[in-house]
C-alpha cells in the first residue's frame, strides 16, 4: 500500500484571522466568514496571465510556485477569510495511471478509463510520492500566507472520482458508471474502496504539509437515487472521514463535506463524522439547520449566478442567505457560493459579496 508522506513544518505561525476555523467548529465569531469555491480561477485576469505563463492547466496545477501564486491572487483582491489550495480533484486518479489530460473546450479526460474487470481489479492506491507536487504546494502556500488566513486542502469524494474514472470525462447521464452500479456493484465497490483509502492518505498528507481544514467535494453525489447515495457515495466518504487526522500540530483540523444536489440528505451527511455540511443554492439553510441542530456547521449557499445581478441584487441576495441561516450563536455558518464561481463573473461583484457578508452578518452575531 502507498505510504503517507510526513512533512515537518519549520513554521508555526499564529493565525491573524481564524474566524473561518472557529465558525466550522461552532465557536463564537464576530461576523460570518466567507470564501468561494473556485475562488482562484478564470474570472481573475491575473489567473489567466499566470495560466498562460504556465502553458497548460496541468503545468499550472503541478508546479508548486504557480499553484501558490494563483492560490494567493484572490486574497490580494478580496478580504476572504480562507485560502483554498489550487489543484484539481483528478490528481488522485491521474496518479493511479489513468492518464489525465485537459482538452481545450472539453475539460478533463482520461486516456485509460476503467471499462473492464481486469483494469478495475488492478486498481491500487497510488504512491503519494507521485503527488508530492501537491504537498509541496501546500507547504509553500502556508509559508507565503504567513498566518493571514487558514488554508483549506481538498479532494474529490470516492464516488465523484469514480464517476470520472469510469466515464473518462464529465457526463450528462452517467451511463457508464450507473451501468456498472446496477450490473456489477461488486466492481464499483472495489473502485470506491480503493478511492476511499487513497483519498484518506492524500488528505492526511495535505494536513501534514500544512492544510488547516479539509473539504471533500462530492460533486456528483446528487445524481444517485435515494438509498444508493447512502450506499455508494456517503458510505465511502464516511470511510475517509473515519481515518482523517483531526488534530495536527496541536490544532483541530475541521472537515467539510459538500454534496452538490444533496440537500435532501443533510441529516445523513451530518452524521458522517464531518464538522460542516456544504449546501448548494437549492437547499434551505433554515430547514437544514432545523434538521441538524448544532451538531455541524453549515456552509453556503448563494447561487453563483447572483453575482451577475449587479451590486444591489448581490447585496440583497447576501442578506437573504444570512437571514435564512438566522442568528448564529454557536450554530456555525460559513458563507459560500452553492457551487464554484463562474469564469464570467465580474471581479467587482466579488467585492460587493465579501463586503456585504462582513457588514450585514454582524447583526446575526451576539
Amino acid at each position: 500500500m502507498a505510504h503517507a508522506i510526513g512533512h515537518r513544518n519549520s513554521y508555526v505561525t499564529q493565525l491573524k484571522n481564524d474566524i473561518f476555523l472557529r465558525a466550522l467548529l461552532r465557536q463564537p465569531v464576530p461576523y460570518t466568514p466567507v470564501w468561494m469555491m473556485r475562488q482562484a480561477g478564470r474570472y481573475l485576469p491575473e489567473y489567466n496571465q499566470t495560466r498562460a505563463q504556465a502553458g497548460s492547466f496541468l503545468n499550472l496545477a503541478q508546479n508548486p510556485e504557480y499553484a501558490c501564486e494563483v492560490t494567493l491572487q484572490p486574497l490580494r483582491r478580496f478580504a476572504l477569510d480562507a485560502a483554498i489550495l489550487f489543484s484539481d480533484i483528478l490528481t488522485v486518479p491521474d496518479a493511479m495511471g489513468l492518464g489525465l489530460q485537459f482538452v481545450a473546450g472539453e475539460g478533463p479526460r482520461f486516456e485509460r478509463p476503467l471499462r473492464d474487470e481486469a483494469a478495475i481489479q488492478a486498481l491500487r492506491v497510488p504512491d503519494m510520492d507521485d503527488l508530492r507536487y501537491v504537498f509541496d504546494a501546500v507547504s509553500l502556500i502556508r509559508r507565503e500566507l504567513d498566518g493571514a488566513v487558514p488554508l483549506i486542502g481538498f479532494s474529490g469524494s470516492p464516488w465523484t472520482l469514480a464517476c470520472y474514472m469510469v466515464e473518462g470525462q464529465g457526463s450528462s447521464d452517467y451511463r457508464q458508471i450507473k451501468t456498472l452500479l446496477y450490473q456489477r456493484p461488486d466492481l464499483l465497490q472495489h473502485i470506491l474502496q480503493v478511492n476511499a483509502q487513497a483519498v484518506q492518505v492524500y488528505l492526511n498528507a495535505q494536513i501534514r504539509a500544512g492544510a488547516q481544514a479539509v473539504m471533500i467535494f462530492d460533486s456528483w453525489g446528487g445524481v444517485l437515487a435515494d438509498g444508493l447515495f447512502q450506499q455508494f457515495s456517503l458510505h465511502y466518504t464516511r470511510l475517509v472521514l473515519d481515518g482523517l487526522l483531526r488534530e495536527h500540530d496541536g490544532q483541530r483540523i475541521p472537515a467539510i463535506v459538500f454534496t452538490k444536489g444533496g440537500g435532501q440528505w443533510v441529516a445523513d451527511i451530518a452524521q458522517s463524522g464531518c464538522d460542516a455540511v456544504g449546501l448548494d443554492w437549492t437547499a434551505s439553510l433554515s430547514r437544514a439547520r432545523q434538521v441538524v441542530g448544532d451538531r455541524v456547521a453549515l456552509q453556503g449557499n448563494l447561487d453563483p449566478m447572483a453575482l451577475f445581478g449587479g451590486d444591489a441584487a448581490i447585496r440583497a441576495e447576501v442578506r437573504r442567505v444570512l437571514a435564512d441561516f438566522g442568528t448564529v450563536g454557536d450554530g456555525g455558518h460559513v458563507f459560500n457560493l452553492g457551487h464554484g464561481i463562474s469564469q464570467f463573473t465580474p471581479p467587482e461583484s466579488v467585492l460587493s459579496l465579501v463586503d456585504e457578508v462582513h457588514s450585514a452578518s454582524r447583526a446575526y452575531h451576539a
